[in-house]
């Protein structure tokens, strides 16, 4: 008989709870994935994951939440939570924060700090790469990080206009406070997924450019891929040398 482990995810509490149930295993553990990596995609400030009613046949199916840690450990950077009664030790090697139930994990964390983090909705129309700087300019005044809005508007508006050009879906435009940093992100819904060789491209060439620019400015960049699209992300840094 084929596993199954069902998710629902709510959204209504001060962060968003993901609820798992049924058996987490090595045919069960893409579905668990997708499904976290749809909420982190949403840039929350932090993830609670109730696991109190998962069944464990083997720790080392709790691999997958490990590697959900690692991809998102730069991006979007979210506190990680686990809720089991069982404890800590039902998911030794994991990575994340376990508490006994989510009470307890939001006392732990306290509340989300709304001025951290903004989103904008744009259509991959003329005008949005403008809209989306607008955006990020606002929150580097808002933070004081004035001398990072140049190179955050550089790989904003490269990462907004790929998605009017190429990818041609709807998209939201992600920013967050990181220390003495900012990430900017981009989510849509195409499934390409941007390549980088790090080699320049002869400026006769139309476009291209575009990666390689953002790996100039950005400390770190990435993509997180998703069942239906993708993030793509840059962090930059107060103290970064782009040279």
């Amino acid at each position: 008989m084929a596993s199954e482990v069902r998710h629902l995810v709510d959204r209504g509490s001060e962060y968003p709870l993901v609820r798992l149930t049924g058996v987490l295993d090595g045919e069960t553990a893409d579905t668990v994935r997708s499904a976290l990596l749809s909420v982190l995609a949403e840039q929350p400030e932090a993830v609670l994951v109730d696991v109190s009613e998962v069944t464990l046949p083997s720790p080392d199916v709790a691999a997958v939440l490990r590697d959900v840690r690692r991809e998102t450990a730069d991006w979007p950077a979210a506190h990680l939570a686990l809720c089991d009664t069982r404890g800590a030790a039902a998911w030794r090697g994991v990575g994340w924060s376990v508490w006994p139930d989510t009470r307890a994990a939001l006392a732990e964390l306290g509340k989300p700090d709304p001025d951290q983090r903004f989103s904008l909705e744009l259509e991959p129309l003329v005008g949005a790469a403008r809209r989306s700087r607008e955006l990020v300019t606002e929150a580097c005044l808002r933070w004081d990080r004035h001398d990072l809005a140049g190179p955050a508007c550089i790989v904003i508006t490269e990462l907004v206009n790929n998605v009017v050009v190429h990818a041609q879906t709807p998209m939201a435009v992600l920013v967050a406070a990181h220390g003495n940093g900012i990430s900017v992100a981009v989510r849509d819904y195409s499934t390409h997924m941007p390549t980088f060789s790090g080699t320049p491209v002869p400026a006769t060439s139309y476009g291209g450019r575009g990666m390689l620019l953002i790996d100039s400015v950005s400390a770190r960049w990435g993509h997180l891929p998703l069942d239906d699209g993708k993030v793509v992300w840059a962090l930059m840094f107060a103290d970064h040398d782009p040279a």
